[in-house]
């Protein structure tokens, strides 16, 4: 079944499982602070790893210690759905294991 675009409500309720992300332009974002650079792009090819598992890419940013994630579906116009809350879900599993700041 294709990704449908979630609704308002439904987006807000999994922003609630959710600490630290938000909703702007249309993408689920967030950012996280580490260590270091190294720890940053560590947590990025953990990052790239887990979209490539789930065949659904985020764009990641790194700027020195900070990694800025920002998602949505292209297939249905830019908009949020499962596919992205799937994702940021698996993010913030595995954040904690880089040492993540905030």
């Amino acid at each position: 079944m294709a990704p449908q675009p979630l609704t308002e409500l439904e987006i807000a309720e999994c922003l609630s499982g959710l600490p630290g992300w938000t909703v702007r332009d249309d993408r689920l974002e967030r950012g996280y602070t580490l260590a270091g650079h190294l720890p940053a792009v560590a947590l990025l090819t953990h990052v790239a790893a887990v979209q490539e598992e789930l065949n659904h890419h985020a764009e990641l940013t790194v700027t020195y210690n900070r990694l800025h994630i920002a998602v949505n579906t292209h297939s249905v116009g830019g908009r949020v759905t499962e596919l992205d809350v799937q994702l940021a879900r698996r993010i913030e599993e595995i954040a904690p294991a880089h040492g993540v700041r905030s």
